[in-house]
């Protein structure tokens, strides 16, 4: 059995993980990047997504680079007076904190050297009854060459060439608004009064999900492994213009201000500060789609965000692609390679329904924590909210957290 993965970001390498304990002895993941590099920002581990990981023996490195994450907090700011009400508190939270970098070198690290081709951009694939063909652009040479595979895995992202090729008329919805993003490192101690200032207003930073409210909008703020503080502020907005295969942007100084600018009139001195003191922030343009109907197409089969791509309020993007990759290999490890098609048809009535509901749900958490379900919209006032309200915050009434594998 020879597997084709297409996409080398988490999604893919933990498929190629799962493969490779399913007992596949030949894996190929194609990713378009040319080299490893660092990239992406904070995200949560849910404690699923980590059993995955302790079982391909990565328990130990997990410990130590990741950051517990105990309480999920949810509290509304007023700006003007600088008041905080907490809205939600979950203390038997219990995610792990880590760095997309981190995690995405430690799953690479741990793979036999040949598996990762840098620079192959898949241009477009063919099934027969046998498997896959797929043609390959390779970046060093320019040439166009031929990979042949049994499967071909789909981890090529939200903007995925091969569900585009299943599914072209469905298209990507945005949701209204956009994310600043950032990670400010204080390992170098040289902004102390700015850190202790946040670590007075968020006490339990280094152990707690924060996310602060404001009327049409709200900040997330954690704290992650080797002194860092990872934050996104959610700004309401027309869809900006982007390149048709990237969600994520680099801004130019005059937009940096005047995001400082609205931060000031918007939060505290404290978050205005650290958004100042970040290097190189950044956008991401938010979009979700449609859930899909099937994630199987005879040899073909999407997973991550290939499969679902979702909103990031709900941290379901990583945790529903590595879970995807390990229902994927256990369902080939209990079928076997000649019964890949009863295998491949169990991955999808185990994942379909469950991604899903999570993506609908994930929508909706963005849309009422962003003001959308209020009337008028953008207005809410947090202060205000009732309790019953303020419950539905919490990441604890995702559907099928409990047994989302």
């Amino acid at each position: 059995m020879k597997v084709v993965v297409v996409g080398g970001s988490i999604a893919g390498l933990a498929c190629a993980h799962a493969l490779f304990a399913a007992g596949c002895k030949q894996v190929i993941v194609l990713e378009k990047a040319r080299t490893l590099k660092p990239a992406g920002a904070g995200l949560g581990l849910e404690p699923q997504t980590c059993k995955v990981l302790a079982e391909w023996d990565f328990h130990q490195q997990l410990m130590d680079s990741t950051l517990p994450l105990t309480i999920d907090q949810s509290q509304a700011t007023d700006s003007k007076s600088n008041a905080t009400r907490v809205l939600a508190r979950d203390e038997n939270f219990n995610y792990r904190a880590a760095h997309w970098s981190d995690l995405h070198k430690m799953l690479y690290d741990k793979l036999p050297r040949d598996t990762v081709h840098w620079g192959h951009e898949v241009v477009s694939f063919q099934q027969s009854e046998d498997g896959v063909r797929v043609e390959v652009k390779v970046a060093q040479t320019g040439q166009t060459v031929v990979v042949d595979g049994d499967l071909l895995v789909a981890a090529d992202g939200s903007m995925s060439l091969i569900r585009k090729h299943f599914e072209p008329h469905q298209h990507r919805r945005y949701l209204g608004y956009c994310a600043w993003r950032g990670v400010f490192d204080y390992s170098k101690n040289d902004s102390p009064e700015m850190i202790a200032s946040i670590k007075n207003v968020y006490p339990d930073l280094g152990k707690c999900l924060y996310f602060d409210f404001a009327k049409g909008s709200h900040f997330v703020l954690y704290e992650l492994h080797g002194k860092r503080l990872n934050w996104l502020w959610y700004v309401n907005q027309p869809e900006p213009h982007m390149k048709i295969n990237s969600l994520t942007t680099k801004v130019d100084k005059s937009t940096i201000e005047k995001m400082h600018e609205e931060a000031s009139e918007t939060w505290g001195p404290e978050l205005s500060a650290l958004m100042k003191a970040t290097s190189e922030p950044f956008i991401n343009v938010l979009y979700d789609r449609e859930p899909l109907k099937q994630f199987v197409w005879n040899h073909v089969v999407l997973v991550g965000d290939a499969a679902h791509p979702t909103s990031p309020h709900a941290n379901r993007s990583t945790n529903m692609s590595i879970i995807d990759a390990s229902v994927l290999g256990q369902s080939i490890a209990k079928w076997g390679f000649d019964k890949i098609s009863i295998a491949l048809a169990e991955y999808e009535s185990i994942r379909l329904p469950v991604t899903s509901q999570q993506v609908l749900y994930s929508r909706r958490l963005g849309l009422l924590k962003q003001g959308f379900l209020f009337d008028p919209p953008h207005s809410f006032p947090w202060f205000e909210a009732d309790a019953n309200l303020c419950d539905q915050l919490l990441q604890r009434n995702m559907p099928c957290f409990k047994s989302n594998s």
